[in-house]
């Protein structure tokens, strides 16, 4: 390894030093290039950023990961090998951390490795008099290199921003129908986790998330037109209740604004000293010309009353009476 100082100037005169200066400048100023070019906002005429009717910047501009079309290329089904691939390795990914200890089976091989790898360079150094474990080392040990983990970090960091923007997406409701389709996972798997473990749950979703985007696009017409023919009678119904809701509304206001200019009339009436009108107070006038009729009464009875002819009383049937029996007298011994 030389010394930096006893190095050579570079072929345009500048020292290490100056040379990695300068290229620390450029690789900074190439960034920030790189981050106004990517996160600005619509520009207009004037060079400003552009805000939308109601006050806020476009979300136009929003730059999206390289995951959106990933993820959507893959499960579109575009690629039919890519896609069975990767259905196939994350449901043997959950059976495996399902019905595999992999954590303890990591432990095992680890265990069992160090042993062989002991073992050989202790037999090596007593029976050969180097050891074998010494013999297979590498001259220079493995590293892993900056650019493998920048390429790394900025997956991972791609990768969540993915999720983080899709997830906004759902919340803020930016497309309906997604948006109610999260619900109503959410709802149903709420009450499924009671019945279904996680990892079932989780081959559920995944086959979800795969094929049902494969069913839609074998029967894309069918089912854009039921979509259409559910929307037109949606259309139609909400219609009905709107112009329903507009009438009674109508009504409503018409019925307040007379009620309005009745008791704007008696506020005025009361303010000028004459006691508003009551229903009690207001007296229909009588048409004149026509003279007012006495009561009719009936007239009075004369004739004194005629009392009603007493009931006959049911006759009683007579009992005949029994014959005398004359009285024997006792026969008295003599």
């Amino acid at each position: 390894m030389t010394d930096i100082a006893d190095s050579t100037p570079a072929a345009n005169g500048a020292s290490p030093f100056e040379k990695n200066s300068m290229d620390a400048v450029f690789a900074c100023d190439a960034l920030d290039r790189v981050a106004v070019t990517t996160n600005t906002w619509p520009l207009d005429a004037s060079g400003s950023a552009k805000p939308t009717a109601n006050g806020r910047k476009s979300l136009d501009a929003q730059p999206s990961t390289h995951y959106h079309s990933f993820f959507t290329e893959l499960l579109s089904w575009k690629n039919p090998r890519n896609s069975a691939i990767a259905y196939a390795s994350v449901v043997t990914l959950i059976l495996a951390t399902r019905y595999f200890d992999i954590i303890r089976w990591a432990f095992k091989l680890s265990w069992m490795t160090l042993a062989v790898t002991i073992t050989a360079e202790a037999a090596g150094k007593l029976v050969l008099g180097n050891g074998l474990a010494t013999q297979l080392r590498p001259r220079r040990y493995y590293t892993i290199s900056r650019d493998t983990v920048d390429r790394l970090v900025g997956d991972v960091h791609e990768l969540a921003n993915f999720f983080v923007i899709e997830g906004q997406r759902i919340l803020f409701a930016e497309n309906i129908g997604v948006s109610a389709a999260a619900c109503v996972a959410a709802f149903i798997s709420y009450f499924l986790v009671k019945l279904v473990p996680y990892w079932g749950l989780a081959i559920m979703t995944t086959t979800l998330a795969f094929f049902v985007p494969l069913v839609y696009a074998a029967n894309k017409e069918l089912i854009d037109e039921q979509l259409k023919s559910a929307s037109e009678v949606i259309n139609a119904q909400t219609a009905q209740v709107r112009d329903a809701a507009q009438k009674q509304a109508d009504q409503l206001t018409s019925l307040g604004k007379q009620y309005a200019g009745d008791y704007t009339g008696k506020v005025q009436d009361m303010i000028r000293g004459r006691p508003a009108p009551t229903a009690d107070s207001v007296v229909p006038e009588k048409p004149a010309g026509k003279k007012a009729k006495a009561p009719e009464f009936p007239t009075a009875p004369t004739e004194e009353p005629i009392t009603a002819a007493k009931e006959a009383a049911p006759e009683v049937p007579e009992i005949p009476e029994m014959p005398a029996v004359p009285e024997q007298e006792p026969l008295i011994a003599a």
